[in-house]
């Protein structure tokens, strides 16, 4: 993947640019939903350009088994916050919300409509509404809290959130082990619990948004899932795990939990044979696909178009709407 096609705007820290409101589409949607085609149609039909809203498509290492878009895509409109991390670091929604805001900012002045697309929906609600500004922890205090939880265990993890933080951990339905490092670090690092950080609003402020959902009927939405992760297989996601695997990097990383990572090396360490690892990671994924789906539409509230399936009628009548919209807001 070119630098050109997938550079990041600036430096995660860099502050975000609250200029005037800028017209942006944004499309989400469970994973193997179409995301990705919907938006490069809408770039291509408005000269947009693609900004990555995918928790997992952001990290360098992991190419085949996210399904980052490929050469072709790439040389049709310009693609933005694509494997600009090393597996090694850990992306926050606020730190990517920075980026994002950059890059929205960049491709309106560039004269691009900023399509952005994703099926993190905490990414796109960071987004669209804001999100707490707590400061980016330095990896040593994160290693720090999961060494400690590694020995002390995850109760009792839980029963010191609840008491330097009850308001996190009565708002967390599940806390779990990357939530309670993140919570924890927070802490120990700025010394002020994760939930006395003011949310910041100044996402709602400069943007006005599309909402596009892509919310294929569920069998034949896991039968695409299936699929993809097959071929994914074939095309050499067991390679990709293998050359990740390689780094030796602390396994609480988002980048080692990506749907598919955990179940490929468990079969590359020979605990399932091939089949069985096919089988195991298409579970993952329609499951994690489950939680897209009713994530969306609790939160994704009102979609300006939906979308089953893209139809030449329904992608006409969408292209029809962007350009109303862009013209009045």
């Amino acid at each position: 993947m070119s630098a050109p096609a997938n550079r990041a705007a600036g430096d995660p820290g860099r502050r975000e640019n609250p200029g005037r409101r800028e017209n942006i589409v944004v499309i989400g949607g469970p994973t193997a939903g179409g995301k990705s085609e919907i938006a490069l149609q809408i770039a291509r039909e408005f000269g947009g350009a693609v900004i990555n809203a995918d928790s997992m498509q952001v990290y360098q290492e992991l190419k085949i088994v996210t399904a980052r878009p490929d050469d072709a895509a790439l040389s049709t409109a310009p693609h933005r916050l694509y494997g600009v991390f090393p597996a090694r670091e850990r992306c926050s929604a606020g730190r990517w919300r920075r980026l994002a805001l950059n890059e929205i900012a960049a491709a309106a002045a560039a004269g691009r409509l900023p399509v952005v697309v994703g099926g993190t929906g905490l990414y796109i609600k960071a987004l669209l509404d804001g999100i707490a500004e707590v400061p980016d922890v330095p990896e040593a205090a994160v290693q720090a809290v999961a060494a400690w939880l590694d020995e002390a265990g995850l109760d009792a993890g839980r029963a010191r959130l609840r008491a330097v933080d009850p308001a996190t951990a009565g708002r967390l339905a599940t806390i779990d082990r990357q939530r309670l490092v993140r919570a924890l670090s927070v802490f120990d690092h700025t010394g002020r619990p994760l939930s006395a950080w003011p949310a910041d609003r100044n996402g709602a402020a400069p943007l006005r948004a599309f909402r596009i959902a892509a919310m294929p009927p569920r069998e034949e939405l896991y039968r695409r899932i299936d699929a993809r992760f097959a071929g994914m297989v074939d095309a050499g996601a067991i390679d990709e795990v293998r050359r990740l695997d390689a780094l030796r990097l602390d396994p609480s990383l988002p980048a080692m939990k990506a749907v598919g990572v955990p179940q490929i090396r468990a079969h590359l360490s020979g605990e399932t044979d091939r089949a069985t690892m096919i089988e195991q990671g298409q579970a993952a994924s329609r499951q994690y696909a489950k939680r897209q789906f009713t994530w969306f539409r609790r939160q994704y509230r009102s979609p300006d178009a939906v979308f089953a399936q893209l139809s030449e009628r329904m992608r006409d009548e969408m292209f029809n709407k962007i350009r109303q919209f862009r013209l009045t807001g």
